[in-house]
């Protein structure tokens, strides 16, 4: 209690004190060290010359000042194209984050409860079912009835047995790819309206509330979005969200004119060294596309990226436009999923949360939140030292993922005076 408490009163002073814009500054002035974060680039610059990874982009903010800004490497491994700092790159799960914000405003405003059955607002979910037996064979399954309903809440938790295909369990992957159910990532055609609709009639893996199942919950809060407000969710993120924010770079699918920022994708060969991926693989974001996958469909910078997350850092504010309220903000940050655990931490409405245990493996204080994105992008909040870290790449598989924990380390060593 007495750490929430902190928070709170930290969440307050960020809001009067860090609501501008974020703006450059000296490592110095913000308690941190120059030289010391110069560490990150021999680090960074050894997993490229060793083709661990072709090129990387990072962002680190303190105080609501970006200390350092910086591209290592390469964008095309194949041409040698040097790897630029405002490169637009394919973020996957980190537009949870921003979905999670959009549901939160139609919060504010009384559309809905969080504790309200998503079938209030989309029909097709009612009833929902859980998964019995299932016939590798050939898909087939038997169900029984859920023990309840899904609500708005386990959606934003991933606590609705709602699963993904692709990545998911072997059922999940087998049902979802028998029944079309686009992924979001790579995933440009349908319509939210078509896709969510046919997801509802089809079994959870376990009964809302019980476990945390990371899938397609946040694409149906993207339908939700679009059901509430009555504009398209595209549409609704632009306007409320992109456009005051200033983010704008940020994209279910890139106009052509921006079609040579994005950075090229890569994969991995058998030495697991890296090679640019064949082409038109992760294309996706330069088709005119019609699915707005609330999960995954978002292209990014890392600067318009920081702009979001410092409006969150704030308490919902930025440069003088109030997008949630403080308040909001606690709720999406804390704990909602009880004893439930996701490794060492808990997860908040759209947000990994840093427990006691996670902060003694890796440097980030207690309450920090985070995520990431399936082609090698991550990023966290640390509301206790004003931190905002970034760190961006395009390699799918990535044998070398541990470069995100070694990113925290040397930004953290750089700190010379806590907050």
């Amino acid at each position: 209690m007495k750490y929430f408490c902190s928070l709170a009163l930290l969440m307050l002073f960020n809001q009067f004190v860090f609501s501008q814009a974020l703006t450059p500054g000296t490592p110095e002035s913000q308690g941190m060290s120059t030289v010391r974060l110069q560490r990150m680039d021999k680090v960074i610059n050894e997993y490229v010359a060793k083709s661990y990874m072709a090129g990387v982009v990072v962002l680190v903010a303190r105080n609501g000042k970006t200390v350092y800004h910086k591209a290592y490497g390469y964008d095309d491994i194949s041409t040698k194209k040097a790897m630029d700092k405002n490169a637009i790159f394919r973020i996957a799960s980190q537009t949870k984050a921003i979905t999670s914000v959009a549901v939160m405003m139609l919060f504010e405003e009384g559309k809905f409860l969080l504790d309200d059955p998503i079938s209030k607002y989309i029909p097709s979910f009612k009833n929902p079912v859980v998964l019995d037996k299932f016939n590798e064979k050939d898909s087939s399954y038997t169900t029984t009835p859920a023990r309840r309903e899904i609500t708005i809440r386990d959606l934003l938790t991933h606590t609705s047995g709602i699963g993904y295909p692709m990545i998911g369990s072997k059922e999940a992957v087998a049902i979802y790819a028998k029944n079309n159910i686009p992924s979001g990532v790579d995933t440009p055609f349908n319509t939210l309206e078509d896709a969510i609709n046919r997801l509802a009639k089809l079994p959870l893996a376990h009964n809302p509330g019980e476990k945390f199942t990371y899938g397609l919950n946040t694409d149906v809060l993207g339908y939700l979005v679009e059901v509430v407000s009555g504009v398209s969710f595209d549409e609704f993120l632009r306007m409320r969200i992109f456009k005051p924010l200033g983010m704008n770079d940020t994209y279910f699918y890139l106009p052509e004119s921006k079609f040579n920022r994005l950075a090229t994708l890569n994969t991995e060969n058998k030495e697991k060294k890296v090679i640019k991926a064949p082409a038109n693989v992760g294309e996706y974001s330069k088709a005119k596309g019609t699915y707005h996958s609330g999960g995954g469909g978002l292209v990014s910078t890392v600067t318009d990226y920081a702009v979001f997350l410092q409006m969150v850092l704030n308490g919902g504010k930025y440069n003088g436009k109030q997008l949630l309220s403080p308040v909001t903000v606690r709720m999406m940050t804390q704990n909602q999923i009880g004893d439930i655990n996701l490794g060492y931490k808990k997860f908040g409405l759209g947000f990994a949360i840093t427990t006691e245990k996670e902060a003694a493996r890796v440097p980030p204080s207690v309450g920090t939140y985070d995520w990431g994105g399936y082609y090698g992008t991550t990023y966290w909040v640390d509301p206790k030292e004003g931190i905002i870290g970034l760190i961006m790449t395009q390699k799918v598989p990535n044998s070398y993922a541990d470069l995100g924990d070694k990113f925290k380390v040397l930004v953290y060593q750089a700190i010379t005076k806590l907050n």
